[in-house]
């Protein structure tokens, strides 16, 4: 929709008539209570004035589709005077040109003091704009990092820190979405999303170290060798009692024997023999647990290696939403 030069000059004058009124014909005390727009707080008429004419300036170039130098005028106007009629002015001219997310910035602003913002007709205008953009021309990528104090990138260029989410308009295309914390695997994920759709996701960091592990637990070839040890230890301590008790039938046949008296196996003797065999069969079994226990603790021993990366995105590839569109978030990404 276009304006005439009237109309135009007649949308982007009527407060500043309302404040030069004011200024020029109340008195003090109605002057501080006159009900201006927030938009006239704390500037000067003569930068008014100034930004109208760079405004007319910018928009006769616009009407000649000269839309580099308007789109310059309308910059220039707006450095003197915050007006949402210079947003929306070019907002449109930056639409015109190809600049998508430079376009809904500007028309967003245009609308950030209500419906009054604007007069009616534009107002829907702008809205209608944005919704076009959004659904035609942009594309929405939205994270959540949920790992603390990692700084997540879109395309290169800071964007939040975690934990947290952030939401972004982008062009449609290939998009790089990155994390990064000391002592974690850096993340890199690129992420293709078309216009009209958001890309909705949750970044998962892996922690970047040197894992131990061992077959078993620590204890259980320790367990085999201490059971070796005590098969061992059992074994002497038998093997002691058979030596005594061999003793003690040699020193009893000596002194109850005559020299012609044959030899024969007491009780004490056959427990002293029974004792030495079974002494000797704990000494194998217990040599043989210590040796299994040895090569066991060998090979438990700890190998030590870097931790897997698992860190991703879970992503998920919805249409944009176009409700309460002046509401929405438009942190930009070139």
């Amino acid at each position: 929709m276009q304006r005439t030069p009237t109309s135009a000059r007649a949308a982007i004058c009527s407060w500043l008539s309302i404040a030069i009124v004011a200024s020029r014909a109340a008195p003090a005390w109605a002057q501080a209570e006159a009900a201006l727009p927030p938009w006239h707080e704390g500037v000067p008429e003569a930068r008014k004035e100034a930004a109208l004419e760079l405004f007319m300036q910018g928009r006769d170039l616009h009407r000649r589709m000269v839309l580099g130098d308007a789109k310059k005028k309308y910059e220039e106007a707006l450095a003197l005077w915050e007006h949402p009629d210079l947003r929306f002015y070019l907002g449109r001219v930056l639409k015109m040109m190809g600049m998508p997310l430079l376009a809904y910035e500007n028309l967003r602003l245009s609308l950030r003091w209500g419906p009054a913002s604007l007069d009616p007709e534009d107002h829907e205008e702008a809205r209608a704009l944005m919704k076009e953009l959004v659904e035609r021309e942009l594309a929405v990528v939205e994270m959540r990092c949920d790992e603390p104090g990692a700084a997540v990138l879109l395309d290169g260029r800071p964007w939040f820190v975690g934990p947290g989410s952030a939401r972004r308009f982008v062009t449609p295309g290939e998009h790089v979405i990155s994390a990064r914390k000391e002592g974690y695997f850096p993340l890199v994920e690129p992420v293709v999303v078309l216009a009209g759709a958001q890309a909705s996701g949750a970044l998962t960091l892996s922690a970047d170290g040197l894992v131990t592990v061992r077959r078993w637990a620590a204890w259980k070839p320790w367990a085999v060798v201490g059971a070796g040890a005590g098969l061992g230890l059992a074994g002497a301590v038998l093997r002691w009692k058979a030596d005594e008790h061999l003793e003690a039938a040699e020193q009893r046949f000596e002194e109850t024997c005559t020299s012609n008296c044959a030899p024969t196996t007491t009780d004490t003797t056959s427990r002293g023999l029974t004792e030495s065999r079974v002494a000797t069969g704990l000494f194998i079994a217990g040599g043989a647990t210590l040796a299994a226990g040895a090569v066991l603790v060998f090979l438990n021993m700890p190998r030590t290696y870097r931790s897997e990366d698992r860190g991703g995105v879970e992503l998920r590839i919805v249409p944009a939403a176009t409700g309460a569109i002046a509401g929405l978030s438009a942190r930009l990404s070139f």
